[in-house]
């Protein structure tokens, strides 16, 4: 490899890890503010300088409704997106799809931000979701014209959108720290759709194989359908294919392997993450002086760390398709701990919790970047655009079904009676 190919491998690597970064980042704040936005129904003051811990727990203080509700919010439109753009979005070019993100994505920031009611505020992390799902189907799509190695430095950049997204709301919105509104810290975030405009439209150098948007002729923007074989074809290879919707529909088969493990990661994952921790808090004593809203935020910083460091491991420690399965059964049993928990307040530190929620990152994120890495790996080079698309089903069908799982069993928990502590 010469000097000008390393340097522009070293440029598709980077912007892989932004555009992964940029992708999820509206995503991750949505979650992280899911009780300020459900503060608003109740009509609470969304400034946190009032906050403090309590000394004494004398009730559950559960929502009129889950942060389940904002998590459907952020994943149905995803998961609608994802169940159909691989029968169609091969017709429109790669540069359109990013605007489409990027806008949808700054769209959200600034709805959440002005919003006057909780309605209005899912209405943006609705635009959220639309942006990160469409973006997810882009970016994997993209990666079948580059080398694997971009699987892994995007699903690194995912799992940093995780950590500095939560740990920058956290942070920001932090009595003790910078004390920000989450209006203000919102808008901030508005950097966010910049950075992710450049690292697609200056620091990514596409190949010849991808369909370029001429600006100039509107009738470039939406490919007809039977000159679409000439777009999808590898950078390495010569080898181009039309499918049809039938070979398409059988080219999901042999992915099951893959798909139903992550799916079901994510059931547990997130059923845990928006039905099960907003549950869980702790008093002063055992809460490192955290208010509860402050705890949720910190759980989600917690979280993400842990995926944060296994979609990076890919390249250091590589999980075989047969061995998928058990993550998912781990997974399980983590939801199974912190369901009787919510219950019956076992745990007597938040230290613990914060250790479980780490295993419970770490078992998410390994999921994700092996099973992409695995197809990267495996399927054949015709066949690799439509199948990481459409493998990124999987996770959001899980996300849907532990969201509506996780509004009944909140309801389940606020219902039973305190325990004595």
């Amino acid at each position: 490899m010469g000097k000008l190919d390393r340097i522009i491998n070293i440029r598709n690597l980077t912007a892989f890890w932004f555009l992964g970064l940029c992708n999820n980042f509206a995503y991750v704040i949505m979650l992280s503010a899911a009780e300020d936005i459900l503060d608003k129904q109740e009509g609470k003051a969304t400034n946190n300088t009032d906050e403090t811990c309590e000394v004494n727990i004398t009730s559950r203080h559960c929502t009129p409704v889950s942060t389940g509700a904002v998590l459907l919010a952020d994943i149905i439109p995803t998961l609608i997106i994802k169940l159909t753009a691989p029968f169609f979005m091969h017709r429109i070019p790669f540069g359109v799809r990013h605007f489409i993100v990027v806008f949808a994505q700054a769209a959200s920031y600034i709805i959440v931000a002005f919003s006057v009611d909780v309605w209005m505020s899912l209405l943006g992390v609705v635009f959220a979701s639309i942006g990160a799902g469409l973006g997810e189907i882009t970016y994997m799509a993209l990666a079948s014209h580059f080398s694997k190695n971009v699987i892994s430095t995007w699903s690194s950049g995912t799992g940093g959108a995780g950590i500095f997204g939560a740990l920058a709301y956290a942070g920001l919105t932090e009595q003790h720290l910078a004390d920000l509104s989450p209006k203000t810290t919102l808008l901030i975030m508005l950097i966010v759709p910049v950075i992710f405009a450049a690292a697609y439209w200056i620091l990514l150098v596409m190949p010849h194989s991808v369909h370029q948007v001429n600006i100039k002729n509107p009738k470039t923007w939406i490919v007809p359908i039977q000159s679409v074989a000439s777009h999808i074809q590898d950078e390495n290879s010569s080898a181009t294919v039309d499918l049809a919707t039938k070979k398409k529909l059988l080219l999901i088969v042999p992915l099951l392997k893959y798909m139903i493990p992550l799916g079901l990661v994510y059931v547990g994952e997130y059923f845990i993450n928006q039905g099960l921790v907003e549950l869980i808090f702790f008093n002063c004593s055992h809460g490192w002086d955290l208010a509860r809203n402050s705890q949720y935020r910190w759980y989600q910083v917690i979280y993400q760390l842990g995926v944060f460091i296994s979609r990076s491991s890919v390249n250091v420690i590589q999980i075989k398709p047969i061995f998928l399965p058990l993550l998912a059964v781990l997974q399980g049993l983590n939801a199974v701990f912190f369901f009787f928990d919510a219950i019956y307040f076992f745990v007597p530190h938040i230290a613990i919790i914060f250790v479980l929620i780490i295993f419970e990152g770490l078992l998410g994120g390994a999921s994700y970047v092996n099973t992409f890495h695995g197809i990267h790996q495996t399927v054949a080079e015709e066949y690799k655009e439509f199948s990481l698309g459409v493998a990124t089903v999987a996770d959001a069908a899980g996300i849907v079904l532990a969201g509506f799982a996780s509004m009944p069993i909140h309801n389940f928990v606020c219902d039973r009676p305190l325990p004595k502590t």
